[in-house]
């Protein structure tokens, strides 16, 4: 684990007011992966009951510009882990994937993703 990149990361979460409000915690992070977890209330719940997916989704500049998203099984309020990885960065594209799972470790969700990147890692 990479002690630096955590603790920036963990800096960038708490100057972030959305990701203050949804309850993000950065718990472990290495040079193209990170492991964040959150413990879901009513206030991330869509009108049956449900995770809103939007709350499932996974340094330099990026915007993302493709997000393929497989939701596997319903999430309910309780704490989620998700996992990220780089695939590949190059100097204009990265590829990602992510995982959701609930606490007994069932998976919830898949994804990948492609995003345009700019300058330099940090």
């Amino acid at each position: 684990m990479d002690e630096d990149l955590l603790q920036t990361l963990r800096a960038a979460v708490a100057r972030s007011a959305f990701h203050s409000w949804a309850g993000i915690d950065v718990v472990e992070a290495r040079s193209g992966s990170v492991t964040v977890s959150m413990t879901l209330t009513d206030q991330h719940v869509n009108l049956q009951g449900l995770v809103h997916g939007g709350m499932l989704e996974p340094g330099r500049l990026h915007v993302m510009s493709d997000l393929d998203i497989h939701f596997l099984a319903p999430a309910r309020p309780g704490a989620l882990v998700g996992r990220g990885r780089a695939v590949k960065i190059g100097r204009s594209l990265a590829f990602a994937e992510a995982s959701i799972e609930d606490r007994d470790g069932k998976l919830l969700a898949r994804a990948q993703s492609r995003f345009s990147v700019r300058g330099r890692e940090p």
